[in-house]
């Protein structure tokens, strides 16, 4: 059982739609799509689940999905948007394991065999900071494998029952019990069955993915050649396949956006110094240090500013990035100016380095740095982040 991999596969709910109601909050609970115009043979990228009621769908001709929803309200997609959103959630999931396939702008696997906690309370933990740090919905499937964890959201997601809103699903399928999940559902259900093999296998009575258990595997070769014995054992939840990870993140970023308009300078600084801590933990981790540092601010009318600057010397130390922010913040920023989002970021990312002058001293003093700043990320990874506060922090 020791061998037996925990795999959770992290899917954002209706991703474009859910990143439009953060850019405009008038859309919640109404049926929407991102897209393109329907007398321009344009089609639906994403739809809201008011909108699904209707039987819009995405991939849709956005013509047919106005005449399903005569009401239906159409947005151009904020593409850079989604990007940034989805690089706050990748990001993120990085901060749990270095194990991380990203697969598309809205899904990735994580592999957390290695991580003490349950499958579930990880998956709790990572879904409430989506919800209510990221304000995204999203469902998530864990299982032993890809295949079975895949098709877990997907189960999830219907089976929640939630059909005017975000699911928000979590579903299990325990060690051992892959070919029983699998086998009351349909053979379209499986990774690699579109509509001509779903037919194909509809014409030899072949319904659900438990009637593909019942065929021997010479058989299923014989019928499909070698797909047929990969059909064969994904039928019975066999997936080995291992997470296909990609390069390091070229920079790291977190934001916040405010559930009211904040005017008041001291929660604004306070919520960079938050960013700027996590920050500098997820640097620390990954041995890495930042050159430029860059603050974003989102007005109540929606306009973005950015601001950065490139540091003098590369730094990992919260206090530096959390003051080079602060210092763009005020100059950005107008007293008593709303702030809808604040964001701190962080890139021109490389391995942490020794200066070559005085090195046995320095190198003394890097290795006390680094236990410090351990010791400080493993007591507050235990016990919460406000478990330690540097001096200067503290009130008179």
């Amino acid at each position: 059982m020791d061998n037996i991999r925990r795999i959770l596969h992290i899917d954002l709910d209706a991703f474009f739609c859910a990143v439009e109601e953060i850019r405009d909050p008038s859309l919640k609970g109404k049926p929407f799509a991102v897209g393109g115009s329907p007398d321009q043979r344009g089609v639906v990228a994403s739809c809201s689940y008011p909108a699904r009621k209707f039987g819009v769908r995405s991939a849709m001709p956005m013509a047919q999905a106005v005449k399903l929803c005569p009401n239906l309200k159409i947005i151009r997609g904020h593409y850079h948007d989604y990007s940034q959103a989805s690089h706050q959630v990748m990001d993120y999931l990085k901060e749990i394991t270095d194990q991380v396939e990203q697969i598309s702008i809205d899904e990735a696997f994580l592999d957390v065999s290695s991580l003490p906690s349950s499958s579930k309370d990880l998956a709790v933990r990572i879904q409430t900071y989506i919800n209510s740090e990221l304000n995204l919905p999203c469902s998530i499937g864990i299982a032993a494998n890809k295949l079975v964890a895949k098709i877990a959201t997907d189960f999830g997601k219907i089976s929640s029952g939630q059909f005017d809103r975000p699911p928000n699903a979590i579903h299990i399928v325990p060690p051992g019990l892959e070919a029983d999940f699998l086998a009351p559902l349909p053979v379209k259900a499986l990774w690699g069955v579109g509509p001509k093999t779903e037919t194909n296998l509809k014409e030899k009575n072949i319904h659900t993915i438990g009637d593909l258990t019942k065929i021997p595997e010479m058989e299923m070769i014989n019928l499909f050649g070698k797909w047929g014995y990969a059909l064969s054992q994904r039928a019975r939840g066999i997936d080995d396949r291992p997470l296909s990870l990609k390069h390091e993140a070229k920079s790291i970023s977190q934001e916040t956006t405010f559930a009211q308009n904040i005017k008041d300078e001291e929660v604004l600084i306070d919520t960079i110094d938050r960013i700027a801590r996590q920050i500098s933990r997820r640097l620390i981790k990954k041995n890495l240090q930042a050159t430029t540092v860059r603050i974003k601010l989102r007005w109540p009318d929606f306009t973005t500013i950015t601001r950065q600057l490139t540091a003098a010397h590369p730094t990992n130390d919260q206090l530096v990035i959390r003051d080079e922010a602060v210092g763009l913040f005020h100059k950005a920023w107008k007293k008593g100016q709303a702030v809808r989002l604040i964001g701190v970021g962080v890139s021109g990312l490389a391995p942490e380095q020794l200066d070559l002058w005085n090195y046995q001293s320095k190198l003394a003093q890097k290795k006390s740095q680094q236990q410090l700043k351990s010791a400080i990320s493993a007591i507050r990874d235990k016990f919460g982040e406000d478990v330690l506060k540097w001096g200067e922090d503290l009130d008179d």
